[in-house]
């Protein structure tokens, strides 16, 4: 059983759902970095998301695409995360996902990506723009690596997709409740129970649910019907809000105010 089913199986006996952050790796800074990946699992993360920044990050709203191009001011690279992975897991038994665009995976080399992912204590990788049927060589070499693969599933996938995306997932299925970038909204998509409930029709695996989680009322709802909370944008924007110096201290106390929310009722 991978690390990923563990947590989601812990959250279902506490009657909860996983509460997954995400964060830009680099920004503010490497070390802050660090620092904020450790006080958002102190703070009852269960899985972080390690963005790697991209310089054409098709999927993500203005605040991530921000920070991802502060990151690349700075020379941060995929090398870069799985090095911060490798940091937080000698001090973290957190949950580890890789965030990244398929084309630094690919430049790095699949086979070796894999191997140094997995050896720097990443759970899964999710290739935001890497579609299931295009994902033969991924997929074999995480899965050779023992690395699970993360896809995402839309508001628009037919159910025929729907199974071929579970099919091809490891882990879970990030679930992705509305159309458009990533960005925080004021209410859950009106269709994104809807959409968690035909993917339960086509997989056993756990279901997150993200894209827009920026309250707790919001994660409220989703724990009711989701098995994990993806939280994003808000959070980057509420540790860009902060000084470097607070900047863990702001992530993590965003992220308290989420996790009480993530209970089932």
């Amino acid at each position: 059983m991978s690390r990923f089913a563990d947590i989601f199986a812990t959250a279902r006996r506490e009657h909860r759902a996983a509460l997954i952050p995400y964060l830009t790796v680099g920004d503010p800074s490497l070390a802050a970095s660090l620092e904020i990946a450790l006080a958002l699992a102190e703070a009852g993360a269960d899985i972080l998301e390690l963005g790697v920044p991209f310089s054409d990050p098709v999927a993500d709203g203005p605040v991530i695409q921000a920070a991802s191009q502060r990151a690349l001011a700075q020379g941060v690279r995929l090398a870069d995360a799985l090095e911060l992975a490798r940091q937080v897991r000698q001090r973290s038994p957190v949950g580890l996902l890789l965030f990244s665009y398929y084309n630094p995976i690919l430049q790095y080399g699949l086979e070796r990506f894999a191997r140094d992912a997995v050896a720097a204590g990443c759970d899964g990788v999710l290739a935001v723009d890497l579609i299931p049927e295009e994902a033969g060589a991924y997929r074999a070499a995480a899965e050779a690596a023992g690395l699970d693969t993360v896809f995402l599933a839309a508001p628009t996938s037919p159910d025929e997709r729907l199974a071929a995306i579970g099919a091809a997932s490891r882990g879970f299925v990030y679930t992705v409740s509305r159309l458009g970038v990533t960005g925080a909204r004021a209410t859950v998509a009106p269709g994104a129970k809807e959409l968690v409930e035909r993917l339960r029709r086509q997989t056993r695996l756990p279901i997150a649910l993200g894209f827009g989680i920026s309250q707790p009322v919001q994660a409220r709802a989703v724990a009711a019907f989701a098995d994990g909370v993806v939280v994003g944008t808000a959070l980057v924007e509420a540790i860009a809000r902060a000084p470097e110096a607070g900047a863990a201290a702001a992530g993590a106390a965003f992220l308290r105010g989420l996790r009480a929310a993530c209970e089932m009722g």
